[in-house]
């Protein structure tokens, strides 16, 4: 059994930066790919970025270049880094995951932008 666990949400103001962290309770250096997704309120999941085990990275359209997602191997970690966020970024963001045929999800985070 693998566990995700997010961290590194929070309200901050539009504009602002948060980093969001997902720690891993097994190497990640096994997974096919690895993901952000979040859910707004009253709004259907959606995908935010993935990052595959090539390091290769995909971003949905409204990203517009303001994340990064990243991972450490060595500390079992993804990461994703946001920039001048905007209120309409609220949501609880999940990280996810594939490996060996199975999908894990985490419990998520909260991320309010509002001033």
């Amino acid at each position: 059994q693998v566990q995700l666990v997010e961290s590194g949400g929070g309200l901050v103001q539009p504009g602002g930066s948060l980093r969001l962290s997902c720690v891993s309770s097994r190497s990640i250096f096994s997974f096919n790919y690895m993901a952000w997704d979040r859910q707004a309120p009253g709004k259907q999941r959606e995908s935010v970025a993935v990052i595959t085990a090539g390091d290769s990275t995909d971003y949905a359209d409204f990203v517009e270049g303001r994340f990064t997602i990243s991972r450490d191997n060595a500390k079992n970690t993804m990461y994703l880094q946001m920039t001048s966020l905007k209120p309409e970024d609220t949501a609880v963001y999940y990280c996810n995951g594939a490996r060996y045929g199975s999908e894990y999800w985490g419990q998520g985070t909260q991320v309010t932008v509002s001033s």
